[in-house]
């Protein structure tokens, strides 16, 4: 079997064992609050991310309220979320650039939306997946080390990897591989001690090939 089919088989088995996106369904496929967590997420666990999101979303609803707010109140309320303080510097900046710069509507090009400072491709990705329901492929760490790990493709950089994974899976799988592999790579194949016993997966990775 390719890498090509193993990478297409093995997603459509992980969709098969989940009941929609969480963090799709958290945010209400709305692309200003999937923007914001994106953000919150960044080097920082669901279990974090989401709370903080949500009282993110509690004291400051639009860009227009939260480009009012005090930076150091926004990242006391996003603690204990990584580099928090200056994640609430940066959520202030940004909302106010897209109430000045973008009419605050939250862009839905890459080119705007990675002109806003601290949000990567990663986060761009994911408003333009979740947000706007554009085809793409959203890499972080978990996307990254498992698609190399499982020998469906052979990347240094998540950029790379990224373009890899466009090339060997169907569009219509761009969306939903994000997340699935994050949960998996959180719950299974970890960085350390995978718990290959437990992977639904095993029979498309290269890794749990004897």
């Amino acid at each position: 079997m390719s890498q090509k089919s193993k990478a297409e088989q093995a997603i459509l088995i992980l969709a098969k064992d989940r009941d929609g996106m969480d963090f799709q369904r958290l945010n209400k496929r709305d692309p200003w609050r999937i923007l914001c967590s994106g953000v919150i997420s960044v080097r920082t666990n669901d279990l974090v991310t989401y709370p903080a999101t949500m009282r993110l979303f509690k004291k400051w609803k639009t860009p227009a309220d939260l480009s009012q707010a005090n930076p150091e109140e926004v990242a006391k309320t996003i603690y204990p979320a990584g580099f928090y303080k200056t994640k609430g510097e940066r959520l202030v900046l940004m909302a106010k650039n897209i109430v000045n710069r973008f009419d605050s509507k939250v862009p839905d090009n890459m080119k705007d939306l990675t002109s806003l400072k601290g949000v990567g491709r990663k986060v761009a990705n994911l408003v333009l997946t979740l947000g706007f329901g554009i085809p793409a492929v959203t890499v972080d760490s978990h996307v990254h080390r498992i698609s190399n790990r499982t020998g469906w493709i052979t990347t240094k950089t998540p950029d790379k990897t990224e373009q890899a994974l466009m090339k060997i899976l169907p569009e219509n799988l761009w969306i939903i591989s994000n997340e699935l592999l994050v949960r998996l790579g959180q719950e299974v194949c970890r960085p350390i001690k995978p718990r290959c016993e437990e992977c639904l997966i095993t029979e498309f990775c290269d890794c749990c090939v004897d």
